[in-house]
C-alpha cells in the first residue's frame, strides 16, 4: 500500500459549505494557510435546495470580504415581514423600527458565490473524500481522508475546525466527559413546496391561524416556497395539488387576500429541533455553525448563525497568526454561544408563538393570540422582533 501523502497547512476545515469556505477565505485574505475537505460533492451541494434569509452582517461580510456583489444584484431585499393572524395582516417594518433590513438569497447561491471565489482564488478545497478520521485533537491536529481518486493523504494542522453540518463527525470525536449537550424537539414540523406561481406577496408572511402555521415566502417571478405546519410524520405522497392549496388557504386567505396558486414541483417533511453543543471548542479543535448548534427556521438564523460563528473564529486566528495571542481563541466559545443562545430564544419565541399547538385549548389559542397582539399593537415588541430578525446589533 501507498504511503499517505502528506499536506502541511495551519488550519485544516472540515466542512465546505458556507461557515467553512468563508472560514477559508476570511483566513487566505489574512495570508492563513487552509484545507478545506467535504464528504459530499460540489454538485451535491449546489443541488440541495435551502432558503435564505440574510441578515444584515451576512451581507456585508459576503460583499466587504470580496466574496461576491451579487446578492446585491439578484437577491431581494426585504423591509419588513407581515404577521397575519385573525384573517389580518400586521407589518413589522424593519426600516422604520432598526434601520435595518434583511435579504432573500438561497444558501445554494451563497455555497456557489464562496466555492466560486476559493476556486479562483486558488483555495485548497477538496470534495467528494472518503474514510475520514481525525487524531491528535489536544496537541496538533492529524485528518486522514481519501480523495475522489483514491488517494490517501494526511493533513498535518495546527488547529482543525468542524464545520461539518448538523451530523458532525468532529463533534462526535469531543469526550463525552468534556461536553454538555441540550436539545429540544418540536410537535410539528413543515410540510414545505416548491410552485409554480407567481408571488402572492412582496415580503414574507407568518401566518397563524386556527388551522395550523403557514410562511408565504419567494424564490423567483415564476416560482415560490412555501410552508405548513404539520405532524413531523406526515406523508407527502398523500398529498396532490388540490390538498396542498385547500390548506394553505385555510390558513392564509381572507379579507381579501388570496394566495397566487399553480403546479407543485416539488415538496417535503422538514421536522426541527433545537440543539447546542458546548463548549464549541475540545483542545485545538473548534466547531462552527450546525456542527455546534441547530434552530427551528421560523426565525430565520441558522446559516447567519454560522457566518457570525466563523467571524468570531476568524478574529481569533488572526490575532493568534498575527501576535501570538490566544486571547481571542479563549474566549471564542463564549462569545460564539452568547449569540446562540440569543438566537434560540429567538428562534423559540417566534416558533411557539406562531404555531398552533398539538394539544390547542381554547384557553392556549386565545393565550397566542393575545401575545400575537401584544407584539404588534406595542413599538417596542415590534422592535424586539425586528432587532433580533435583522441581527443584533455588533452584527455588523
Amino acid at each position: 500500500m501507498a504511503a499517505r501523502k502528506i499536506i502541511t497547512t495551519q488550519v485544516a476545515i472540515m466542512g465546505a459549505g458556507p461557515a467553512g469556505l468563508m472560514l477559508s477565505h476570511l483566513l487566505a485574505k489574512a495570508g492563513i494557510e487552509s484545507t478545506v475537505i467535504e464528504i459530499r460533492s460540489h454538485k451535491q451541494i449546489s443541488e440541495t435546495v435551502r432558503a435564505g434569509i440574510l441578515e444584515h452582517g451576512t451581507v456585508n461580510l459576503l460583499v466587504d470580504s470580496g466574496v461576491s456583489e451579487r446578492v446585491l444584484r439578484e437577491g431581494d431585499r426585504h423591509d419588513g415581514i407581515e404577521l397575519r393572524f385573525h384573517g389580518e395582516s400586521h407589518r413589522i417594518d424593519f426600516k422604520e423600527l432598526v434601520g435595518e433590513s434583511v435579504w432573500l438569497y438561497p444558501q445554494t447561491d451563497v455555497f456557489l458565490d464562496l466555492a466560486a471565489r476559493r476556486k479562483a482564488d486558488g483555495g485548497d478545497v477538496r470534495y467528494s473524500v472518503t474514510d475520514t478520521t481525525v487524531n491528535d485533537l489536544e496537541g496538533k491536529p492529524r485528518v486522514w481522508f481519501t480523495d475522489a481518486e483514491g488517494v490517501e493523504f494526511e493533513i498535518q494542522a495546527e488547529f482543525l475546525v468542524g464545520a461539518d453540518g448538523s451530523r458532525s463527525y468532529c463533534r462526535r470525536q469531543v469526550p463525552e466527559a468534556s461536553r454538555t449537550q441540550y436539545f429540544h424537539e418540536y410537535p410539528f414540523a413543515w410540510f414545505g413546496i416548491l410552485a409554480e406561481a407567481q408571488r402572492s406577496s412582496d415580503e414574507l408572511i407568518y401566518a397563524s391561524s386556527d388551522n395550523g402555521f403557514a410562511l408565504i415566502s419567494q424564490r423567483t417571478e415564476t416560482v415560490q416556497r412555501m410552508y405548513f405546519q404539520c405532524d413531523p410524520k406526515e406523508n407527502v405522497a398523500e398529498w396532490d395539488d388540490d390538498r396542498i392549496w385547500a390548506e394553505f388557504r385555510s390558513r392564509v386567505n381572507g379579507n381579501g387576500f388570496e394566495l397566487k396558486e399553480g403546479p407543485v414541483i416539488d415538496k417535503m417533511v422538514l421536522p426541527f429541533r433545537s440543539f447546542v453543543h458546548t463548549p464549541m471548542r475540545h483542545g485545538n479543535l473548534f466547531l462552527a455553525g450546525d456542527a455546534a448548534h441547530t434552530v427551528p427556521p421560523t426565525g430565520a438564523k441558522g446559516l447567519n448563525l454560522a457566518i457570525q460563528d466563523v467571524k468570531v473564529l476568524f478574529e481569533g486566528l488572526e490575532s493568534f497568526y498575527s501576535n501570538g495571542s490566544t486571547a481571542s481563541l479563549d474566549s471564542y466559545s463564549d462569545r460564539a454561544l452568547e449569540r446562540v443562545w440569543k438566537a434560540q430564544q429567538f428562534s423559540y419565541w417566534m416558533t411557539t408563538m406562531l404555531h398552533t399547538p398539538t394539544d390547542a385549548g381554547d384557553f392556549s389559542r386565545a393565550r397566542q393570540l393575545g401575545e400575537l397582539n401584544s407584539v404588534v399593537s406595542s413599538k417596542h415588541g415590534m422592535a424586539y422582533l425586528a432587532e433580533a430578525y435583522t441581527g443584533w446589533p455588533g452584527a455588523r
